[in-house]
């Protein structure tokens, strides 16, 4: 597998506003307003998104579910649940109203594995890529399969070159 070509860096305004937008989908209008009853994260990148989105549509009750499938922030490898969902929340309903909250589908693997523990939640995502678009119910951009997001909380201000190799001064 080769790695990606091109690179979106996100700041925390622009994935602040992003979070709304997935927010303002997922809120309804009408008579087809949702009625939310919990938020399951999955863990890490789904943190700060299901915060916003917590924040946003008034949901108190967050859960966790930690899955780790990016291996030293290269390649998704292999699922490893290192914390599944609480058993109340699995048992009954199969998870209807309950949004499951990601920063990201890439391959949607991790949407699949959340997906069958809980077959009746909703998957929304701020980030879909192609091959992951199919397992989000909502997502609010969709970027190319070559393409590494580089989330706010992964950065820090430093110097960078200018595209053409000169330095200023």
């Amino acid at each position: 597998m080769s790695g990606p070509s091109k690179a979106f860096p996100v700041s925390w305004d622009q994935f602040h506003r992003d979070c709304k937008a997935l927010a303002w989908r997922l809120a309804g209008s009408g008579k087809e307003k949702p009625q939310w009853k919990s938020i399951v994260a999955i863990t890490r990148g789904g943190l700060v998104p299901a915060a916003i989105i917590a924040r946003e549509l008034g949901i108190r009750t967050i859960e966790t579910v930690c899955i780790a499938s990016y291996h030293e922030y290269k390649d998704q490898g292999e699922l490893d649940v290192i914390k599944g969902i609480s058993a109340d929340m699995e048992a009954g309903d199969g998870g209807a109203g309950v949004l499951v909250i990601d920063d990201l589908t890439d391959t949607g693997a991790t949407a699949k594995k959340v997906r069958e523990m809980l077959p009746n939640a909703h998957i929304a995502t701020v980030y879909a890529k192609p091959k992951g678009c199919d397992m989000a119910d909502t997502f609010v951009t969709e970027v190319s399969q070559d393409t590494w997001i580089y989330f706010p909380w992964d950065m820090e201000m430093s110097y960078v070159e200018p595209i053409s190799g000169l330095k200023d001064g």
